[in-house]
């Protein structure tokens, strides 16, 4: 029988940790599966990044960072820039992840390119187009577009179902950023791992002194809520002196402006810029308390045993909510200080937020994907 052909498509550093295990997990099956990876680079040296941790080399690079890119033209461009790797590959099976421009245009183009279309981390949804924005809109025209749907949680394929999506191409798998964790956990805590970053944060960090990851970069907090949430810092900064919080500051200007201006004073806030993967996931691992507007990272730390403070209003990661492994503090600055005081100082509190559930998964996501293609005729 002949072997089915994949095209894996990714764009960001986000998209290329969740889809780094499942490019693993189909080489492991070479006899069945001819895979080849294409990237468009929205993002180019993070993903870079990514790829070199990974040990990942792409087949086609399409290479499309500009400077002050748009929305407008990187769509085009991904449309565009897909067609020929379609024509030259013309794959059975086109895997697209999450919710980026990335995303909602290589599932149309692989729609137009006749293939079969999967969605990883499918049926994600906070029903508010504008938040986050643009990514709601770019999930669910992913989801029109797709053949088959890989939930990351019960919660996922009800929404899914609730648009109409047939069951029997909706499978519950967990989340592949929990696969990609745990190798990533493995690697950068092995006594032989050698990282330059790392062994930056060592030499920052005090051992005997509880970390505060922080970090934030959603459009929607732009403006007065960095203000709000840089105050809150601050005074949890002030109120917590044998506290250290680390914060790599993300390199959009809206968030520099705010943050440098605010925090860049404070003995015990420092401000560093935006780190490698493995170097994150070293911190993370490292840290006592996170407070972030990261989707993924409400994925991931709680699997660590670190409860996690959301600086949005809505999230369209319900579970950890439900589960209480993360709270929603929206940029409140009253509830995002009280709520970290809480888990600074009451340990009992911290104790039992810590060691909850994690709805994300078990790490066999990839494996639950690639034997239910196998099946597939």
């Amino acid at each position: 029988m002949a072997k089915k052909k994949n095209l894996i498509i990714f764009g960001t550093r986000p998209e290329a940790i969740k889809m780094a295990p499942l490019v693993k997990e189909f080489n492991k099956h070479q006899e069945d599966f001819d895979t080849k990876v294409c990237i468009t680079a929205q993002h180019r040296e993070m993903l870079d990044q990514v790829l070199s941790f990974f040990e990942i080399t792409p087949d086609f690079d399409l290479d499309l960072m500009k400077p002050n890119q748009n929305l407008y033209g990187l769509t085009a461009d991904i449309l565009t820039g897909l067609q020929p790797v379609l024509e030259e590959f013309a794959p059975d099976y086109v895997y697209v992840h999450g919710d980026t421009t990335t995303t909602m245009a290589s599932s149309i183009a692989a729609f137009y390119a006749g293939a079969k279309v999967c969605h990883v981390e499918a049926g994600l949804r906070t029903h508010n187009k504008w938040a986050p924005f643009p990514e709601e809109i770019n999930r669910s025209i992913a989801g029109r577009v797709c053949d088959y749907h890989f939930a990351p949680t019960t919660t996922s394929q009800q929404n899914l179902i609730a648009e109409n999506t047939p069951l029997e191409t909706i499978l519950v798998t967990g989340n592949t950023v929990i696969d990609a964790l745990q190798f990533s956990v493995d690697k950068v805590t092995n006594t032989g791992y050698v990282d330059d970053e790392v062994t930056l944060l060592k030499e920052l960090i005090d051992p005997l002194k509880k970390i505060v990851l922080v970090t934030g970069h959603r459009r929607e907090n732009h403006g007065q809520g960095f203000i709000d949430i840089c105050e809150a810092l601050r005074e949890i900064a002030y109120q917590n002196k044998e506290v250290q919080i680390i914060y790599p500051v993300h390199l959009n200007p809206n968030v520099q402006k705010p943050v440098y201006e605010l925090l860049g004073e404070i003995d015990n806030i420092h401000l560093i810029t935006p780190l490698s993967y493995p170097a994150f996931v070293w911190l993370m691992e490292k840290s006592y308390l996170i407070i972030t507007d990261s989707g993924g990272v409400q994925e991931e730390a709680p699997s660590l045993g670190k409860p996690v403070l959301v600086m949005r209003e809505t999230t369209e990661r319900p579970e950890a909510v439900e589960a209480g492994t993360v709270k929603l503090v929206g940029t409140n600055r009253g509830k995002i200080i009280s709520e970290a005081n809480q888990l600074l100082t009451n340990e009992s509190a911290y104790v039992e937020m810590s060691r909850l559930h994690n709805p994300y998964g078990d790490g066999l996501a990839t494996e639950r994907i690639v034997a239910f293609i196998k099946e597939l005729e």
